[in-house]
C-alpha cells in the first residue's frame, strides 16, 4: 500500500462505477482536475444522464462483462462508489487486468493534507460524527460532517476555509482505500451487518479496520470501545490508543460516581445532565469528547455539547405518550446489534421489529427478552422474526402496513410499556429509506393517540 501516492498522482483516465451522490462528485472532482472519467451504473436514471452530459463524462449503462472489461481495459484505476457489492464483476476484471482500486479517500489525501476525525461503526457513526463537528464547532474551530453523508470528503474539501473534516467511514468507503491516515480515528463498535455487500464477516471486519492501518505511530491517536473484543482485537499496535467505556469497563475515557470523565480523571459532565443517557448516548459521548479534544476543542465548548444534544432523529427518538405508554422511533436501527443497544434502555418493551434482511443473523435478538415482552413482527422478515421470538413472549405477525403494526402494538402495550420501532432490518420492503419508515410510524402513532383521545 505504500504505492499509493504514485496510485493516485499518475491518473489521467479512470472509471467511476456507480453514479449516485458520492459517484458523481468523484467525477465531477476528477474531471475539474483534467482527469478523464467513464461513469458505469447498473442502474441509469435521467438524473444520472443529465449530470453526466452537465460534467462532459460519458455514462457507460448497465454493461455485460465483455464490455466492462473491454472499456475499462487501458485505465489508471477504478473508483466504485460506496454499496457496490464485493461480487460485482468489475473488481474481477480490474484484477485480471491488474487496474488499482480506489476510493474518494485516496483522491482526497492526494489533494488535501488538512486534519481528518474519522469515525466507524456499526452503529453510532453519524451520531459521534455529528458531536465531533459540534464540539469543534462551539470550539472556534471550522469543522465539516462528510464522508459517508450527503457530501462526500472529495466534495467537502473544495472549501478552503474548513480546518478539519469529521469522516463518517463507512466500511463501503475504507474497504477500497488504499491508504487513509486521520489525525484521530475512532472505532465505536462491531457486529454484523452489510452481508449483502461484503463477502464475508471477515471482510467486512477488514474493510473497518482500515481506519487504523496507517495511523502515524508519534501523531494518530486510536479511539477505541473497551468493550468490544473485535474492535480490541484490531487495535493499531504503534499508535497511540484511548480507549473508552461504561462503569466497570476499565476504560480509559469512562464514568465514576456517576459522572463521566478523561482519561486523567478530568469530569466532562454528570449522566443526569445529559438530555438522554440510555447507555449508547454514554459511550458515544465518551468517545466523541476523546476525539474532538485531540483534536484541539474547547473543554468547555465540548460540555456545552453534551449539556444541548438530544440525539439525532429516527435514533431512539421519544415520539410520543399516551396513557402511560411511551412509543420511540428507532428506525435508524437496521441492524440486530443496534436494536439490542436501544432496547437494553428500557424495563418493559413492545417490539417492532422486521422489515428487509441484510443477510444477518436475526436469531440473536433472543437476548431482548426480558426486556421485550410482545412482538410486533413485520414485513418481509417478519417470519424469521417470528421464529425467533416464539415460545418466548407473545408474537403478532403484521405483513400488510405500518399502521395495522402500530395498532396492533398498541393493543398489546400496558401501563409502564415503551413500544419501540427497532426493526434491525432494512426498509426497502415498504419504504425508500428508513427516515421514511420512522416518519410513517410517527404518523401512525399520532393517529392512534388522537383516535383514542376522541373516543
Amino acid at each position: 500500500m505504500s504505492n499509493h501516492r504514485d496510485l493516485a498522482a499518475d491518473l489521467t483516465k479512470v472509471a467511476v462505477v456507480g453514479f449516485a451522490v458520492t459517484g458523481r462528485a468523484v467525477a465531477a472532482a476528477l474531471v475539474s482536475r483534467g482527469i478523464s472519467v467513464l461513469a458505469v451504473d447498473d442502474h441509469p436514471s435521467a438524473s444520472m444522464r443529465a449530470e453526466a452530459a452537465s460534467i462532459g463524462v460519458e455514462l457507460l449503462e448497465a454493461p455485460d462483462l465483455g464490455v466492462l472489461a473491454e472499456r475499462i481495459a487501458g485505465l489508471d484505476a477504478i473508483l466504485p462508489s460506496p454499496g457496490i457489492p464485493d461480487h460485482h464483476p468489475v473488481f474481477a476484471a480490474a484484477e485480471a487486468l491488474s487496474l488499482p482500486v480506489l476510493s474518494e479517500f485516496d483522491l482526497a489525501a492526494k489533494w488535501d493534507q488538512r486534519p481528518i476525525v474519522a469515525v466507524t461503526g456499526t452503529d453510532g457513526k453519524t451520531t459521534v460524527t455529528t458531536l465531533i463537528t459540534e464540539m469543534l464547532a462551539a470550539s472556534g474551530v471550522s469543522a465539516v460532517a462528510c464522508g459517508n453523508t450527503e457530501t462526500p470528503l472529495v466534495e467537502a474539501i473544495a472549501n478552503p476555509g474548513t480546518e478539519v473534516f469529521v469522516v463518517e467511514a463507512s466500511s463501503f468507503r475504507l474497504g477500497h482505500t488504499q491508504r487513509f491516515r486521520p489525525a484521530v480515528a475512532v472505532w465505536l463498535n462491531f457486529a454484523p451487518d452489510h452481508l449483502d455487500v461484503h463477502r464475508s464477516l471477515s471482510a467486512y471486519e477488514s474493510a473497518k479496520a482500515r481506519i487504523w492501518a496507517d495511523l502515524d505511530e508519534n501523531f494518530g491517536l486510536a479511539v477505541a470501545s473497551a468493550t468490544d473484543p473485535v474492535v480490541l482485537a484490531n487495535r493499531p499496535p504503534m499508535a497511540r490508543t484511548i480507549t473508552f467505556g461504561p462503569s466497570g469497563s476499565g476504560a480509559d475515557a469512562t464514568v465514576t460516581a456517576g459522572v463521566l470523565r478523561l482519561p486523567d480523571g478530568t469530569p466532562l459532565v454528570a449522566v443526569e445532565e445529559l438530555p438522554r443517557s440510555f447507555p449508547h448516548d454514554i459511550t458515544n459521548s465518551l468517545a466523541a469528547s476523546v476525539a474532538a479534544l485531540a483534536m484541539g476543542a474547547d473543554l468547555e465548548a465540548v460540555r456545552a455539547v453534551l449539556r444541548t444534544f438530544k440525539g439525532l432523529a429516527h435514533r431512539v427518538q421519544l415520539v410520543a405518550e399516551h396513557g402511560e405508554v411511551r412509543w420511540f422511533d428507532d428506525s435508524k436501527a437496521t441492524t440486530a446489534h443496534a436494536a439490542l443497544a436501544a432496547i437494553a434502555g428500557f424495563d418493559s418493551v413492545v417490539l417492532i421489529a422486521g422489515g428487509r434482511n441484510k443477510g444477518l443473523d436475526l436469531s440473536v435478538l433472543v437476548e431482548a427478552v426480558p426486556p421485550v415482552r410482545a412482538v410486533i413482527a413485520i414485513g418481509e422478515s417478519a417470519p424469521q422474526i417470528a421464529a425467533v421470538f416464539a415460545g418466548r413472549c407473545e408474537v403478532v405477525v403484521i405483513t400488510t402496513s405500518m399502521d395495522d403494526a402500530v395498532r396492533a402494538a398498541g393493543e398489546l402495550a400496558r401501563s409502564g410499556d415503551v413500544v419501540l420501532l427497532s426493526p434491525g432490518c432494512a426498509s426497502f420492503d415498504w419504504f425508500r429509506s428508513y427516515s421514511e419508515r420512522g416518519d410513517a410510524f410517527a404518523a401512525s402513532v399520532h393517529e392512534l393517540i388522537s383516535r383514542a383521545k376522541a373516543d
